[in-house]
């Protein structure tokens, strides 16, 4: 038998998992990581805690899947993208790393835009306003602010990297990571030369891993450390991955123009596949190769969506799901008046705003915690068709949207989605999307498919549908109407 090891690296845990050549997850275990906050818009992690994560939790799989560990071929990884990390020659951190949600390099994106360069058209087609939470942001900031760590760094990459490196021994960095947060464009002569150079990062450049591989390649095998400490063979391939959402398109088996994959977790992404470029405001990309050859991907993304529901749960004491969504699913459309701005960590697109904030308009004495629970659904609901209406205004339209993450669990909240955006909702057998996703690369790595389009084919399975309900979708359109103003005024009070 022919085993995988997956693991996707997400905001709150690692996950390992150990997946057949048919695609079927054997076995699973997750450890969970501390991510620390700070005013400011701030959030850290540790580097070392992933390595010892990946290490237990792919232990823990292993085990409970009750096979020779020597049947493993091949291990693919995806994890959060754009989560900056400053390594010296060892690949030890040399300070905790910034995470994808980490927008305090505000500043710096302003001083990128300025620079009118070239590589900017992934920025809404060079209209920006850039993300501060990309790589080349956080790298100036570092620069600005810490420049005794900028100096000292001999790699300034990625959790994907990190993890590379501690299992390979080898630096190289994700086609994947690298085209979507980098300012890495594969069809326009790679790295982003003349932008690092006039950001005064030109030092940035050498700190990079020299290689860049596209999701599937075959990184190496395993060091003899590495082997040791998940007591595997060597002769295990490590298998490129990349970004979780994106590593979350091929488990979904979004693969082909037109297709359109919602992928769902602490934050919410979409993105689209198109047969050629594609750049617009409010939009990202399109960002050629990092998926597909051939093939490029617009993207939209919403910074904190899972974790709004996480935090409701720390204000009030805990969530009964059970409750609340039977509770809120009772309710009509538009949750007896409430509306809610997802902002609570800035805006990703189409506004690109991390200075943004949520905001919650409406509240009576009326209303109860089921009430604010389904709100904060709906008002992520509409900053997806927000970004969906962005794509359309760009030339891009799905007639589907297939989903994967923590929310296609949840019964209401596709309803919801389906309701908000008039699109059916796919939900494959497996929502477990980056791990799906990962254990098809390492296949593909291992050499059981000659394509990832054949491997997706062999692993990715159809699974249930969400029809929009017309008179759900009728209401929202009046909700979505009066949502939509929420963002200017709050800017206009909050400055």
């Amino acid at each position: 038998m022919t085993y995988f090891l997956t693991a996707d690296g997400g905001t709150e845990s690692l996950r390992a998992r150990v997946y057949d050549l048919s695609g079927n997850c054997i076995a699973s275990h997750a450890e969970p990581y501390e991510t620390k906050f700070s005013p400011g818009a701030r959030a850290e992690q540790n580097p070392e805690d992933w390595w010892a994560n990946f290490v237990t939790a792919s232990r823990a799989a292993i085990a409970a899947a009750g096979i020779d560990p020597a049947a493993i071929e091949a291990i693919a990884y995806a994890t959060t993208s754009c989560t900056v990390v400053a390594l010296d020659e060892a690949g030890q951190a040399l300070r905790p790393a910034l995470i994808w949600m980490d927008v305090r390099a505000h500043a710096e994106t302003d001083a990128m835009l300025t620079t009118g360069d070239p590589a900017l058209m992934l920025n809404g087609a060079g209209e920006g306003p850039v993300s501060a939470e990309w790589m080349l942001p956080k790298a100036l900031w570092l620069k600005r602010n810490e420049p005794e760590v900028f100096d000292r760094a001999f790699r300034i990459c990625e959790y994907q990297d990190f993890l590379t490196y501690r299992l390979t021994g080898r630096w190289a960095a994700s086609l994947d990571n690298a085209g979507l947060r980098w300012h890495y464009r594969a069809d326009h002569g790679g790295w982003p030369v003349t932008l690092a150079e006039s950001l005064g990062l030109g030092a940035l450049l050498d700190k990079w891993p020299p290689e860049v591989l596209a999701p599937g390649e075959v990184i190496g095998t395993l060091t003899a450390a590495a082997a040791d400490a998940l007591g595997l063979p060597q002769s295990v391939r490590v298998v490129q991955g990349g970004a979780d959402a994106l590593i979350g398109m091929i488990g979904l088996g979004v693969a082909q123009p037109g297709q359109l994959a919602l992928i769902t977790g602490s934050s919410h992404l979409q993105f689209g596949v198109t047969e050629a470029p594609l750049s617009a405001p409010g939009v990202w990309g399109a960002y050629a190769d990092i998926v597909y050859p051939g093939r490029w991907i617009v993207e939209g993304g919403q910074t904190s969506t899972g974790s709004i529901i996480n935090w409701l749960g720390r204000l009030t004491g805990g969530l009964d799901f059970d409750e609340l969504n039977a509770k809120a699913a009772a309710l009509e459309p538009g949750s007896d008046g409430l509306l809610v701005q997802d902002h609570f960590q800035g805006n990703r697109t189409p506004y690109t705003d991390p200075l943004s904030r949520g905001a919650i308009l409406g509240l009576t004495l009326a209303h109860e915690k089921h009430h604010i629970f389904r709100a904060i659904m709906e008002g992520i609901g509409f900053g997806t068709r927000a970004i969906l209406d962005a794509f359309g205004r760009a030339g891009y339209t799905s007639t589907e949207m297939t989903v994967g993450g923590g929310a296609a669990a949840s019964d209401l909240w596709m309803q919801i989605h389906a309701d908000t955006s008039g699109l059916p909702v796919r939900i494959p057998a497996s929502a477990d999307a980056p791990s799906t996703g990962s254990a098809v690369l390492a296949g593909f790595g291992a050499g059981h498919f000659a394509t990832i389009d054949e491997g997706i084919a062999a692993m990715v399975r159809p699974g249930r549908s969400v029809e929009p309900i017309p008179a759900n979708v009728a209401r929202y359109e009046e909700i979505y109407a009066r949502h939509r103003e929420i963002y200017t005024a709050a800017r206009g009070i909050l400055g």
